[in-house]
């Protein structure tokens, strides 16, 4: 792996990482869905143009379809959803953690529903994130964790893993802007309702903050990071550009505490720090097998490296 694709990864975990404090900052002012409904409608507003003037095309194939409404409806409208709703109620060093358990996940339901092979490193992998999940949930609990946010953040993570799994095996595809701004429609769409619903007429507490924090959540994390990761997935391959995902819990607690003074005590770090060696374990373990594989342009696999 070269210098640019480190770069490129550690542009990406920080970006992605940073995501968890602007929402927290968001969904304190702003009701949640409603927030997310004009989050994707302006990201879609701008990347659908933008793969348009990319040359890329809106015609997609079966796969690519399959790719967008189940990634827009699991991803972005169950997991983000539920995850917004959840930061009302739960830190975003918290929801961080439990997010990057995403690798951890998606290599235990594949060795429990297709049977993947899962070798020691890996399985050392998956034992260690679940010990450095409870070290840092065991401690917060006694500082008053949120229970059902913390349900619904565990909910979200696997919404999105089913959403992964499911997505397998579609075919490569050149209109990756497309399949992005395409999600981020699905998205608005599916939240459209519930939105209306639950939060009509809950007040917005504007200021600087809000506005600053929705512009960079809509530009950075939701489009930036975004194309980042697949730059660097055509790069070095989706497995490769998935180790970066061992830094998310360690930059998601650190962003945290840094901008919004959330705690950050030795639980946090120790726990952190082995969430982190347990990702880079599985990732590592599945590194050899995809040597001998071309870096992926498939957006399905894209999306199941960078989950």
């Amino acid at each position: 792996m070269d210098f640019k694709a480190v770069m490129m990864g550690l542009g990406f975990a920080l970006m992605w990482s940073s995501a968890f404090t602007t929402t927290r900052i968001i969904v304190t002012a702003a009701p949640p869905l409603t927030a997310l409904v004009i989050r994707f409608a302006l990201s879609a507003l701008v990347a659908i143009p933008l793969a348009m003037a990319m040359g890329q095309s809106l015609r997609l194939s079966r796969g690519e379809w399959r790719t967008v409404i189940v990634f827009g409806i699991c991803q972005n409208a169950l997991y983000l959803g539920l995850n917004w709703i959840a930061m009302q109620r739960v830190e975003a060093s918290a929801a961080s953690i439990i997010a990057s358990m995403m690798p951890l996940v998606v290599a235990f339901l594949g060795w429990l529903i297709y049977s993947e092979k899962l070798r020691p490193i890996a399985l050392l992998g998956l034992i260690s994130g679940v010990i450095g999940v409870c070290v840092i949930m065991g401690v917060r609990l006694q500082h008053g964790l949120d229970i059902p946010g913390l349900v619904m953040c565990l909910i979200a993570v696997i919404a999105l893993t089913f959403a992964t799994l499911a997505a397998r095996g579609a075919g490569g595809s050149r209109n990756m802007m497309a399949i992005v701004g395409l999600q981020m429609a699905v998205g608005a769409v599916a939240l459209l309702v519930p939105a209306l619903v639950m939060e009509w007429g809950q007040p917005v507490e504007w200021s600087g903050r809000l506005i600053l924090a929705f512009l960079y959540t809509v530009v950075a994390p939701g489009i930036g990071a975004t194309w980042l990761w697949f730059l660097l997935v055509n790069r070095v391959g989706a497995v490769r550009a998935a180790t970066f995902h061992f830094l998310s819990p360690i930059f998601g607690v650190a962003i945290a505490a840094a901008l919004l003074g959330e705690r950050f005590g030795a639980s946090d770090i120790i726990g952190a720090s082995i969430v982190a060696a347990g990702i880079l374990m599985v990732q590592m373990a599945k590194i050899p097998a995809a040597e001998a594989a071309q870096p992926s342009s498939s957006a399905a696999r894209a999306s199941e490296g960078r989950s």
